[in-house]
């Protein structure tokens, strides 16, 4: 699939999805991790040896892999499917049921012995978080034949970083020619070279692509991408809530400007908006357009508590274009 550049945007023929009705344009499969979100909110994150006291204890279906998968399929109304792996506890339970809801695909979910991936949370007043991954059944993501044929009819294959990188890499390497590679790069990790020559879309935040770039915490995001740029063809930047910048090697930068939002909670703005932006391209809009509508989605998915739970329905998001364009 080529990147389109005439900067059209899905949705605006009348054919709105509601939440949770995939559209049929556009197959996305996303290769990637599943936790249970233990999310305590604090009136500050701890200090190293320091004791804050929290609030309530909640668990909530959250994983980097898992929430770009609803995403794709609430908010970005793909066709989506869902490569992974849950333990064979309650948590497997929790998440199952709400990949099911979201109307994620998961024949190639597999079960294995032990726990599911867990991630502990905490969420200060302003909405910002900090969260530690225990991996549990993420380690055993595999990419087999049944896996390399669900990735054979994928417009678009999204993967992260909370499974094996030899996975992702089998994953990006089992696609169709001309089908789409996005990589968000997230948690931050040195990527070996097979995994670069793999990729189509490289999506960031500013730290990860520092990180990616071996440059410093105050780097500029347009000197980061075009950094990036010397390794992938095209690179997404977000950030936050200033929105986004859109580089593609060969053209000028792209920046679009974020929404503003009362924030309750950061946990999946960036996993939603991935998994819209995986969205928009397999239905074959443009990488900036597609940045657009995914950056809405991810404003919206702010104004709600937790990750899977806080990802908006596509009319929602379609709505806030609309309101915006007007």
């Amino acid at each position: 699939m080529e990147l389109e550049t005439d900067g059209t945007r899905a949705g605006t023929d009348g054919t709105h999805a509601g939440a949770g009705r995939p559209t049929g344009d556009g197959r996305v499969v996303v290769v990637g991790s599943a936790n249970v979100d233990v999310v305590v909110d604090v009136p500050r994150h701890p200090h190293g040896g320091e004791t804050v006291l929290g609030g309530e204890l909640r668990r909530a279906p959250g994983g980097k892999g898992a929430n770009q998968a609803v995403a794709s399929a609430l908010a970005g109304g793909a066709v989506t499917a869902f490569v992974g792996a849950l333990g064979d506890d309650d948590g497997a339970r929790l998440l199952r049921a709400s990949l099911d809801r979201a109307g994620v695909g998961t024949d190639a979910v597999r079960t294995v012995p032990g726990a599911s991936g867990t991630a502990l949370i905490t969420v200060s007043p302003g909405g910002e978080n900090a969260i530690v991954v225990a991996p549990g059944a993420n380690g055993r993501v595999v990419v087999d034949d049944a896996e390399r044929r669900l990735l054979a009819e994928a417009d678009v294959v999204l993967a992260q970083l909370e499974i094996p990188v030899g996975t992702v890499v089998a994953a990006a390497r089992a696609r169709r020619r001309g089908v789409l590679f996005v990589l968000n790069a997230a948690p931050s990790r040195e990527l070996p070279d097979e995994l670069w020559r793999e990729i189509d879309v490289l999506v960031v935040n500013e730290h990860e692509a520092a990180d990616l770039a071996g440059a410093g915490s105050d780097a500029a995001p347009d000197g980061l991408a075009a950094s990036l740029l010397t390794r992938v063809s095209a690179v997404v930047v977000t950030l936050g809530g200033d929105g986004c910048l859109v580089a593609r090697r060969g053209e000028e930068p792209v920046r679009l400007a974020g929404r503003r939002v009362d924030v309750v909670d950061t946990t999946g703005a960036g996993d939603t908006f991935c998994g819209v932006l995986a969205a928009e391209l397999a239905r074959g809009t443009d990488l900036v357009a597609a940045a657009r509508v995914a950056g809405t989605a991810g404003a919206l998915a702010v104004t709600r508590p937790g990750a899977q739970d806080a990802v908006p329905g596509r009319d929602q998001v379609l709505a806030a274009l609309d309101a915006s364009a007007g």
